[in-house]
């Protein structure tokens, strides 16, 4: 599959929230967290939602209000707060699966964004959400085991390991409510070149990029720092 943003600019003046998505509770296929439950089943929701930083990772769960984490061991926490992914991803997804609806929100993500290459992003990048929330992007999302039964396709987790699209996770600078057809603006850049796309590779398939995350310096997620740091006997 070609990503659907490769070689060409994304116009900022669209940049936008398409939807703003929320889970429940629910039982999960596999393990999931505590209580056989899971929450990423997301689903859009109307009206504004508050974004805030939910604490550290193990006891704080989402960044947004209503939206549930039922395995904070792995998901939720102040590095991963919110979980963004581009319809045109969505859209891309689709076609490789045979014109399966993906419904946004059904890669569990919570923003739901138009012409924002999410994957593309430089770690460090700080995003204006509506008038008020501010975001920076930390990492990429690491599929599992709960991500393939949601989707319930074949060798997902390889699938979408391989595509190195995984859509970002940010931590909340600045708290803010958002809704859908928020602007989206980029209002710092890093000039590094540690992408999204560059770390998710880095972790999973080609652990020889990992010295080149350390020129993100604090701004990435401190997981993906530290293998970073250990790889190079820092």
């Amino acid at each position: 599959m070609r990503r659907f943003f490769e070689g060409r600019a994304v116009s900022v003046t669209r940049m936008k929230l398409l939807s703003v998505n929320v889970g429940r509770p629910r039982p999960a296929p596999s393990a999931g967290g505590p209580g056989g439950l899971t929450g990423i089943d997301k689903r859009p929701v109307d009206g504004p939602v508050s974004v805030f930083d939910p604490g550290a990772k193990g006891t704080g769960g989402s960044g947004l209000a209503g939206d549930a984490v039922c395995d904070l061991r792995h998901h939720g926490g102040s590095d991963q707060a919110v979980y963004a992914f581009a319809r045109e991803e969505l859209d891309a997804w689709e076609r490789t699966l045979g014109g399966r609806t993906l419904a946004n929100g059904a890669f569990g993500e919570n923003l739901t964004t138009e012409g924002v290459d999410v994957s593309g992003a430089r770690i460090g990048e700080r995003w204006r959400v509506g008038a008020e929330l501010l975001l920076e992007v930390t990492s990429g999302r690491i599929p599992c085991r709960t991500f393939a039964d949601h989707l319930g396709e074949q060798g997902w987790v390889r699938r979408f390991t391989r595509e190195a699209a995984p859509g970002a996770y940010l931590r909340v600078i600045e708290p803010g409510a958002v809704r859908a057809g928020d602007p989206v603006e980029i209002v710092h850049r890093p000039d590094h070149e540690v992408t999204v796309a560059l770390q998710f590779r880095a972790v999973t398939t080609e652990r020889s990029l990992l010295p080149a995350l350390l020129a993100a310096g604090e701004a990435l997620h401190p997981e993906a720092l530290r293998k970073a740091r250990e790889y190079t006997g820092g």
